[in-house]
């Protein structure tokens, strides 16, 4: 390798260094800079969509934008040339966001207003958790996504169950109330069977019959039960997840006897024989 490539080589690792690392000074700065564009960056589009504010400051937001979508665009681009793989990055969760936080300026030069979805920029801020160095809790939201895998076929039974519920509630609503009522089709009083089941209640449509009165009422209070069942769900599956990630991290303590293991760490003595476990040592504090 020449000495001019070894240069070039030395310069992306270098730069590299300082986009990728925030344990040195240069990283921590980058980072924290970029926190402070992106915040920018997504109050310029809310304040883009204040109609007053648009008509008074239309070029000074419009500026704030571009500026900071030129920065954005040449950071990605940096991104790509100075990760060890270009591909693995661009494949990745923050590199899919970090493209998409960039699309709808250039997509707005065509679809006028599509640059309001810069709001998804909002999502590079999860950076933070590495910045600050809260990564920690991010395995908190690793439980918390096994708990949603392991409910997902409850859940998708329960919504499944929902619909078809708000579907003949809709369908009975509008025999029973029809449209002089309000209820001028099935949708729109499907429509209505979910936002008084959801305990929504937006009141713009309302039963005016007895016995509509009386099937809105059914659905009111099935509708308290139908928000207990999904919390439930996830909150078991909340607690097997817990025990599973103690599980995968807990010193294994096998039964003497029949050989069973992991227990619970509180366990004395053996689920399966009833034999008593060994104490797991008690590590001694660091003077």
């Amino acid at each position: 390798m020449s000495s001019q490539a070894h240069h070039r080589a030395a310069w992306r690792v270098r730069l590299g260094d300082v986009i990728y690392n925030s344990d040195t000074r240069a990283g921590r700065v980058f980072d924290l800079f970029l926190i402070a564009a992106i915040l920018a960056s997504v109050l310029a589009v809310m304040l883009d969509s204040v109609a007053p504010l648009r008509a008074r400051y239309a070029p000074q937001l419009r500026a704030a934008e571009w500026t900071l979508t030129a920065l954005f665009t040449a950071e990605y681009l940096l991104r790509l040339l100075t990760a060890r793989r270009a591909s693995h990055y661009a494949r990745s969760f923050f590199g899919v966001v970090d493209l998409l936080s960039l699309l709808p300026a250039y997509l707005a030069l065509l679809l006028p207003g599509a640059q309001y979805l810069l709001i998804v920029r909002v999502l590079r801020l999860l950076r933070i958790f590495r910045v600050l160095k809260l990564v920690r809790y991010l395995s908190e939201a690793s439980v918390l996504t096994r708990a949603l895998q392991a409910s997902l076929a409850k859940i998708t039974v329960f919504l499944a169950v929902v619909l078809t519920l708000v579907v003949i509630v809709g369908t009975l609503m509008y025999v029973v109330e029809g449209p002089q009522h309000g209820f001028t089709s099935i949708p729109t009083s499907i429509y209505w069977a979910i936002v008084t089941m959801t305990t929504v209640g937006y009141g713009d449509i309302a039963p005016e019959t007895p016995l509509g009165k009386g099937l809105a009422s059914l659905v009111m209070i099935l509708g308290y039960g139908i928000i207990a069942v999904p919390t439930g769900i996830v909150t078991v599956g909340l607690t097997q997840a817990q025990r599973g990630a103690w599980l995968d991290t807990a010193p294994a303590v096998t039964c003497a006897r029949c050989g069973l293991s992991p227990h619970e760490p509180d366990a004395r003595y053996c689920r399966r024989c009833g034999e008593g476990l060994p104490s797991l040592p008690v590590s001694s504090p660091v003077s």
